[in-house]
């Protein structure tokens, strides 16, 4: 196909199946997150079983210079991407607002919005003196719904939504898609990484319903990207069937 995808946040999770199915599609790759060694071992394993070139790349999103080197880095011709994903995100903790730990909440704040601010401004110009290109941005029901406790992670999520009408908005012109992709509850590492690796918090956070898989995101995200280029789907909002809102799950 001669395509390329730039993928971040792609060790683990929805980033990890959007590049297999983007793979298995017959696109190059370019992978990345901060974990250099499960990306190796992710870009051999996807280049061999389905014959396309995939770039590993450390990167963290949320340090600018390090944005600039690591692009840089890359063979020109995977310098300019056809798909921009911007998955890489977290959340962090539990607590309520008085309660919350400042530093976790800069974190948030680096990575989910940051880290998409700085990468896309990075790519975007390329796209821009190409006249086309797709950015789709990774959101969440909890930029739509606040929940207890939620507070800052929703926000983040809340300004990924803003951010992408106002790209889309401003990109419009130079024959560039943007698109948000917000799901609910999703079996990933969110949970384990939010209760600082512990197992038991993490896996009751999705017990008694049948949550969405990282694949069934992958392939949200996918079709989004392989719509005609007179198609563009703004926003979509993807929920486990057991789950009505952000905090209205039906557990058997």
């Amino acid at each position: 196909m001669g395509k390329i995808v730039f993928i971040t946040g792609a060790s683990s999770g929805i980033g990890r199946s959007c590049a297999s199915r983007f793979a298995e599609s017959g696109y190059d790759l370019v992978i990345s997150g901060r974990r250099i060694e499960k990306l190796q071992s992710i870009a051999s394993e996807l280049a061999v079983r389905f014959k396309v070139v995939v770039i590993p790349l450390q990167l963290d999103v949320s340090r600018q210079e390090e944005i600039n080197r690591s692009l840089a880095s890359l063979p020109e011709e995977f310098r300019i991407p056809d798909i921009l994903i911007n998955n890489a995100g977290l959340a962090l903790g539990l607590e309520p607002f008085h309660k919350g730990n400042i530093e976790q909440w800069d974190q948030m704040i680096d990575t989910n919005v940051k880290g998409l601010v700085y990468l896309s401004r990075a790519l975007a110009p390329a796209m821009v003196s190409r006249g086309s290109g797709h950015i789709i941005n990774i959101g969440s029901i909890a930029g739509r719904e606040v929940y207890p406790n939620g507070n800052i992670y929703c926000a983040t999520k809340a300004a990924v939504d803003s951010i992408t009408k106002a790209m889309r908005i401003d990109l419009l012109p130079y024959g560039i898609k943007v698109s948000q992709i917000a799901p609910g509850a999703a079996e990933t590492e969110f949970s384990t990484v939010r209760f600082s690796g512990d197992e038991i918090l993490a896996q009751a956070v999705y017990e008694g319903f049948e949550p969405l898989r990282p694949e069934d995101i992958a392939e949200a995200v996918y079709y989004v990207a392989s719509q005609p280029p007179h198609v563009n789907i703004n926003d979509l909002l993807i929920m486990p069937a057991a789950q009505a809102a952000a905090g209205i799950i039906h557990r058997k």
